[in-house]
């Protein structure tokens, strides 16, 4: 295409996530994965770019991106900035390069859905509703250019900038695209527990509560979330080696994990523009090892309450970019070691189950050096994470729908009797219920709960036992209905039968 004057201005219009970018006047987009986009913007001039924003996942990012460029047909430069670890564990950069590079072809996204995959190790999808004529297009017009540094990827921009401006390949291409909004039951809102053995049981109840009952508000990344606040995700029984199903349905695998644990247990040194890691925040940021504190503080006294890390700045509030992951607090009981790990805002599909695997490996790491370095030999107890915001992004949504209809009710079938609560007994004595309670281990008799109105007695058990499990619930109140029957008809009762 023929040149145009070089110092020809151009406005880069965005149909997706307009708030999320930095526009100029230029013919250059400049993504720059984990790296903070402002960072790139403060060493360039408005007119040797066109946009600069931040790809953090490939299948959540780039079919979007994709859209932008195609209604931007005057952007004929792409920089893509890779520069970090968490850039190299997500591979959103990569992907986005194997685009330009490799190509596509039809297939399945994650969700089931036909769409163009990308050519590339890493899964990225983009609508089937974009055509191929004008993806090609976007291939053929656009010189696509990878940087490892911060500074090389200037060198890049500045140098395109420095180019006579072409013309725009094309005229702006939007395609449409289907957006669905579910379905939202009656529900609590605040204060939620889920319990699970391992981290992938726990994740599948926790996006089914989310999914049913989760409150549809919009987020400051232009789109909506579904929500639920306080979410306490309890997981008892994850082995050391960690557990992925077969087939996998987790949105992470073993890999991706031994990349992000050492995100959580290993230092990293401070660099301008790169965002912090947990274990940075961990290990030096306020000037000392929290993870050994929190170690030696429980070997000097294994019954303290105090083995605190915390990873939140005061200047967080006027910097920006805080921390999702705030407090972390380990606790010994029973000979147990327990993390508890408060977040403040939790992506419950895509974060959350790598979230908790790191935080285990953490726990893992903790009980190791205590057991080195003293007489100590403790237990892993649960791993408890409170997430204060716990959402679902609406791009997502359909593959949480996928995840539910899939294992939902194969996890929920699986029967557990064991109530912490306890057991109770119930008999017939004349014309009165008897309900005993007895402990879940020994057996031994605690309490006991008479009447003959069986749904007196069931708000009784209630009363007494608020932590009683609501499957339990349910069998009592049946139990108890069938116990007043039989004393109604003069028939004998005997519980289960």
């Amino acid at each position: 295409m023929a040149a145009i004057s070089q110092i020809a201005q151009f406005e880069y219009k965005a149909l997706h996530k307009p708030n999320q970018l930095i526009y100029g006047q230029g013919q250059t987009a400049v993504i720059t994965g984990w790296t903070v986009r402002q960072v790139i913007a403060k060493q360039l001039q408005p007119h040797e770019y066109a946009v600069i924003g931040q790809l953090y996942s490939a299948t959540r990012g780039i079919n979007l991106l994709i859209r932008n460029l195609l209604y931007n047909p005057h952007v004929r430069y792409l920089v893509l900035l890779n520069a970090t670890k968490e850039d190299n564990n997500a591979g959103a950069c990569q992907c986005l390069q194997d685009f330009f590079s490799n190509g596509f072809e039809s297939g399945l996204s994650d969700a089931g859905q036909h769409c163009w995959v990308v050519r590339s190790k890493i899964p990225g999808y983009i609508d089937i509703d974009v055509e191929v004529k004008a993806l090609e297009k976007l291939r053929h017009f656009i010189e696509c250019k990878t940087a490892r540094t911060i500074s090389e990827a200037c060198v890049l921009i500045k140098s395109f900038s420095q180019q006579q401006s072409l013309e725009p390949w094309g005229f702006p291409l939007e395609f449409p695209m289907s957006s669905t909004l579910p379905t939202v039951l009656p529900g609590v809102r605040y204060g939620h527990r889920i319990e699970g053995k391992t981290v992938a049981e726990a994740w599948v109840k926790i996006i089914h509560r989310i999914k049913t009952t989760g409150t549809i508000r919009p987020t400051g990344y232009d789109g909506q979330w579904q929500e639920l606040i306080d979410l306490i995700a309890v997981v008892t029984d994850e082995p050391d080696d960690f557990y992925f199903p077969e087939p996998n349905f987790l949105p992470v695998d073993r890999a991706f994990v031994k990349e992000y644990i050492s995100q959580i247990l290993d230092d990293a040194p401070y660099q301008e523009g790169v965002k912090y890691t947990y274990g940075q925040r961990l290990r030096s940021w306020f000037g000392r090892d929290q993870i050994e504190q929190v170690i030696h503080k429980l070997i000097g006294e294994i019954d303290a309450a105090s083995g605190v890390m915390n990873l939140w700045d005061v200047k967080d509030h006027d910097q920006g970019g805080s921390p999702c992951l705030n407090h972390i607090w380990l606790r010994v009981v029973g000979n147990e070691l327990s993390l508890t790990a408060t977040f403040r805002s939790n992506d419950m599909f895509a974060a959350w189950p790598a979230n908790a695997m790191g935080l285990r490996a953490l726990q893992q790491h903790i009980r190791s050096e205590i057991s080195k370095r003293s007489n100590y030999d403790l237990k892993m107890g649960p791993l408890i994470t409170i997430s204060q915001s716990a959402h679902i992004y609406d791009d997502t949504w359909e593959n949480a729908d996928r995840l539910i209809a899939n294992q939902y009710a194969a996890i929920v079938n699986r029967r557990n009797f064991d109530d912490p609560s306890g057991n109770f007994l119930i008999e017939v004595d004349g014309q009165q219920i008897i309900v005993s309670h007895t402990t879940p281990g020994s057996g031994e008799v605690i309490g006991y709960h008479r009447g003959k109105n069986p749904l007196k007695l069931i708000r009784s058990i209630c009363a007494s036992s608020p932590g009683i499990l609501p499957e339990h619930i349910g069998y009592l109140g049946i139990e108890l209905q069938k116990a007043a029957e039989c004393i109604k008809d003069n028939i004998r009762y005997t519980q289960d039968r």
